[in-house]
């Protein structure tokens, strides 16, 4: 029996009007789709949520690459200047950053102080994800600051309003001192992301050097450049090579690396417990394809007798396996890549749905994403090639589980086959 003829056989098989055999084929197809849903819908939204809070880190917090002068920040103009020779650097801002207690009308709080250039709120990339909620996106004057939305809803504070920044600094006997500094709220903004949000007490780069000692806080040259995925460690030996051992680099890997490991890890211990799913069904097509042996003994007698082999009727089995995962995977990706794709509508409706329930017996608003540890929205993000191998993972375990009632099929005697139909 040649390969085409048992793949003919094992199409038949699977898609025959005749119930006997063929439902269990069909069964273990659709157990395969089933479990390939929640695995693809775990792949986009855990991509998305990955993606999303390293984005507004690399261009609201860390940049993409920091350069820290070892020495003195003497020659700041001349340093900024050397750096945009460099082709592909998007821009360069010096920032200096410190911590403060920052108090409103409703109360105080632990913020961190950015004191930066304007300007670097007015990035193309960063008006991506910067929402305006009051005022404006950024500080005016060397007496205004510009809060995160979080924190303004902490302390109470409205666009106008006069906060006061507690910050520390030591005299010339080595004691620290605390400075309260006022300042006018001008804008109060948003990147989507509470985490961020709830710490941001911006400043202009003079403010910000009024009321932060040296001591207490930390200066350095933030940079962007156009691919800080795949282009940041080129930029870094690039800058080191230009600014010298005076300066040290660090790409926004090694700023955020035990927070990017975290989220990996955490995305890869959900996709291993999804792919135990995949596995699970693929047992099922094991016992489908035992079945479709038993209810096919006289076909199996009948290629016997014909004169296949051992191996051709193992075969047509195989190939059964084969198409029963192939057709699951091809119906479970779809599906999950359309759940997937508008998961953003879906969480939405629900909530609705939930709250509406929840109303009925005077509940609160139910949210599913809790807004302070999640982004309000989440990105849409297919990894393809994922998304590929995991169709083939799928296909592959449906193979291999079906090896053994395959071959047990093919050293089936036809005699006794018969005698026994």
């Amino acid at each position: 029996m040649t390969g085409k003829a048992a793949f003919f056989i094992a199409i038949r098989y699977l898609w025959s009007r005749a119930r006997e055999g063929v439902r269990y084929l069909r069964g273990a197809a659709a157990g395969i789709a089933v479990s390939l849903i929640p695995i693809i819908v775990t792949l986009i939204v855990a991509d998305g949520m990955i993606k999303g809070i390293t984005d507004r880190y690399l261009e609201f917090g860390t940049g993409h690459l920091q350069v820290f002068d070892l020495f003195s920040l003497d020659n700041v103009e001349d340093t900024i200047n050397e750096i945009k020779e460099i082709e592909g650097i998007r821009g360069v801002w010096l920032e200096q950053r410190g911590m403060g207690v920052l108090a409103g009308r409703n109360g105080r709080t632990g913020v961190t102080v950015r004191s930066i250039d304007p300007s670097f709120w007015d990035d193309q990339n960063s008006a991506l994800f910067l929402k305006v909620i009051a005022g404006v996106h950024k500080p005016q004057t060397d007496r205004d600051v510009v809060l995160g939305e979080t924190l303004a809803e902490n302390i109470g504070a409205n666009v106008g309003d006069t906060v006061r920044l507690m910050t520390v600094r030591t005299n010339d006997e080595g004691r620290m001192l605390p400075r309260m500094t006022s300042f006018t709220v001008s804008g109060i903004i948003s990147c989507g992301y509470n985490e961020l949000d709830a710490l941001w007490c911006i400043t202009t780069y003079e403010g910000g050097n009024r009321i932060l000692s040296s001591d207490q806080a930390s200066s350095s040259y933030i940079i962007k450049i156009d691919d800080p995925y795949k282009k940041a460690d080129f930029f870094a030996w690039e800058l080191f090579k230009r600014l010298g051992s005076g300066f040290t680099v660090y790409t926004w890997k090694d700023l955020l690396r035990s927070q990017y490991s975290s989220y990996e890890t955490t995305r890869q211990l959900l996709l291993f417990i999804m792919a135990l799913i995949v596995i699970v069904a693929a047992v099922n097509v094991s016992s489908a394809t035992s079945m479709l042996v038993l209810e096919r003994k006289r076909d199996i007698a009948v290629l016997k007798i014909s004169g296949a082999s051992v191996n051709g009727v193992t075969g047509v089995f195989i190939y059964s396996s084969f198409l029963t995962g192939l057709v699951g995977s091809f119906i479970g990706i779809t599906l999950g890549l359309l759940i997937g794709c508008n998961i953003n509508i879906l969480i939405r409706s629900l909530e609705k749905l939930l709250s509406f329930f929840s109303n009925l017996f005077n509940g609160s608003q139910i949210k599913i994403l809790d807004p302070g540890f999640y982004l309000e929205t989440i990105p849409i993000i297919v990894d393809w090639n994922a998304v590929f191998l995991i169709g083939l993972f799928a296909v592959l375990c449906s193979v291999l589980a079906s090896i053994i009632p395959a071959y047990k099929a093919g050293k089936l005697k036809p005699m006794e086959l018969l005698r026994k139909t």
